[in-house]
């Protein structure tokens, strides 16, 4: 409903993909990892998102999963949510290589990977990249999602997913009101 009250096909064409790396508490410790490149030890969480920020799936594991690792699973569950309309997905640096590619593209995805410009200053908007931010951005707007305060990892995705139908249900809110 959302997507069509955009203006947009029913079914999204591109998605865009990434993670973040949220600190282990005591009662997540158990199933934490450590993430070298952060400097955290805690859990991973993927998400895919639609163009317009939307998640499409997502999935959590101990921080020392990698990107590339997580692609194969994440395209197959894109496809499933998206009747396999999905096409393109952008990506960071993070899932750049052959196993990533050759993970989407078994499930139809061809990764597009968005790179920094070579003379960067400062901050730079990336293409595409900035909508799987915000939607980050909107999760952490709930404080249980700031860390990983959950035993389980399934917990934890269900409150992501509950923190969206949230967002989403506000957002369609407002379109009834200015209709």
């Amino acid at each position: 409903m959302l997507r069509l009250a955009a203006g947009r096909a029913e079914e999204p064409t591109a998605a865009i993909i990434d993670s973040r790396t949220l600190r282990s508490t005591p009662e997540s410790g158990a199933r934490a990892g450590y993430d070298g490149a952060k400097r955290k030890r805690g859990s991973k969480v993927h998400m895919a998102v639609d163009t317009l920020g939307h998640p499409l799936a997502l999935h959590v594991t101990p921080a020392d999963v990698g990107d590339r690792t997580a692609v194969k699973r994440l395209a197959a569950d894109i496809q499933d949510a998206t009747c396999d309309s999905v096409t393109i997905a952008y990506v960071d640096q993070g899932y750049t290589g052959e196993i990533a590619a050759n993970a989407a593209a078994t499930e139809g995805i061809a990764l597009h990977v968005v790179k920094l410009p070579e003379a960067k200053r400062g901050f730079v908007l990336l293409p595409r990249r900035w909508v799987v931010e915000r939607s980050f951005a909107w999760a952490t707007r709930c404080r249980r999602l700031v860390k990983d305060y959950e035993r389980y990892a399934t917990t934890l995705a269900g409150f992501h997913v509950i923190a969206f139908v949230g967002y989403m249900l506000r957002h369609a809110a407002e379109i009834m009101r200015s209709a």
